[in-house]
């Protein structure tokens, strides 16, 4: 029995490495110390057009002509204020922008009697 567990412990442990590394391809193909060149390429060819298609995206989005905000219906379903905001006067909530969020009662500029930036032709 010792000379059967000692053949197989023998055959698992000095076959099984060997094996594994030699059906395992290399890490990359072509010569070694090519890799530099492919994702040289790979930078050149497809990060930089990627990214200047993405700054022509932006830019093309800054100077789109603006859309005129939606007049303010007081739907009762929406806006509700149970309790008062922890922070400033209480009816903003923390992102607040009062160019396009209105309050409960109406977009704030329209309150205080200012006209709006995107109302002037």
């Amino acid at each position: 029995m010792s000379l059967f567990s000692h053949f197989f412990r023998r055959t698992i442990s000095h076959s099984a490495p060997q094996k594994a590394a030699a059906s395992s391809g290399p890490a990359t193909s072509g010569p070694p110390g090519s890799s530099h060149k492919t994702w040289k390429q790979l930078s050149l060819f497809v990060a930089l057009p990627a990214v200047a298609l993405a700054m022509a995206n932006a830019i093309s989005s800054v100077t789109a002509e603006e859309h005129e905000r939606p007049e303010f219906v007081p739907y009762e379903h929406l806006r509700i204020r149970t309790k008062r905001f922890p922070w400033g006067e209480g009816k903003k909530s923390l992102f607040h922008n009062g160019e396009t969020n209105p309050l409960p009662e109406g977009y704030e500029d329209e309150l205080n009697g200012e006209s709006s930036i995107m109302d002037v032709d």
